[in-house]
């Protein structure tokens, strides 16, 4: 098993152990669209109290991947999603993160689903 397929079945544990359904197809183009900073530690994980970290998913991933209009929806979604990663998880995947706003926003498309 190559070391990304082991990162997605990472992710996939991560959202089974949650109850978070998962399209494994969906799950690995994010994971793919995410590059190497899977394999970096700090890159890999998302800080759900760090306001500078969460304006850069906001602006990086929702507005300029998906092309979503910035508004207090976006806000609204990512608080939804860590709320339901779960607040005191210290390791919020970026790619179960992303995977969650993709799947929030019907942005499938985006990676060809």
């Amino acid at each position: 098993m190559s070391k990304f397929d082991e990162k997605v079945e990472l992710y996939k544990k991560f959202m089974d152990d949650r109850k978070l359904s998962v399209n494994l197809e969906l799950l690995t183009a994010v994971t793919k669209g995410l590059g190497p900073s899977i394999y970096k530690t700090d890159a890999e994980t998302v800080s759900g109290t760090d306001p500078k970290e969460l304006l850069t998913v906001k602006n990086n991933f929702l507005i300029k991947k998906l092309g979503l209009a910035d508004t207090a929806e976006l806000d609204q979604a990512i608080d939804q999603v860590m709320e339901q990663i779960g607040r005191s998880e210290r390791k919020k995947y970026r790619a179960v993160v992303y995977y969650l706003l993709a799947k929030k926003f019907n942005k499938e498309a985006v990676y060809g689903m």
